[in-house]
């Protein structure tokens, strides 16, 4: 995350990927403050063994995006929203990449999904991961249902 004040967003991910016994790493590398910084983490990223990397950024949002441009590995972009524009800015930000940079952009402040599609990435490779995946939309379908239940009940 390109701030530790992002972390109040970016914690979902980190959450989802733990919930799923995916080990990952939290670090704040800023685009604007830190460009060395986020030069060496991109480029050695994949040495490292990481798979996927989940970027989010507030303002001009350009981590994602930098990130994305001296990485072979896929990039999930997670708009941090700010006291000025709601997010919209960070959205535009990182969705609008070149064509030939490709950063997988979701919600603004969606941490949460950015976790889960990094763990579906990874369950293409990972037929552990990709069973818990699976448990997970079971779970979600019978919360559906669950409510769907008392819902009817209520009326």
């Amino acid at each position: 995350m390109g701030s530790d004040s992002d972390w109040r967003v970016m914690s979902d991910a980190s959450q989802v990927l733990t919930d799923f016994g995916i080990p990952h790493e939290v670090e704040v590398v800023s685009a604007h403050r830190t460009p060395d910084k986020l030069m060496r983490y991109g480029r050695e990223a994949r040495a490292r063994g990481l798979k996927v990397i989940i970027a989010g950024a507030g303002g001009a949002a350009h981590l994602p995006g930098m990130l994305a441009s001296v990485t072979a590995l896929p990039v999930i972009g997670v708009p941090v929203p700010l006291a000025t524009l709601d997010g919209m800015d960070s959205l535009l930000s990182i969705v609008q990449m070149p064509g030939g940079i490709p950063v997988a952009t979701v919600s603004i402040g969606g941490a949460k999904n950015a976790g889960l599609l990094a763990a579906r990435i990874l369950g293409t490779s990972d037929s552990d991961t990709a069973d818990r995946i699976e448990a997970y939309a079971r779970d979600l379908e019978a919360q559906v249902e669950e409510k769907n239940r008392r819902l009817k009940e209520s009326l």
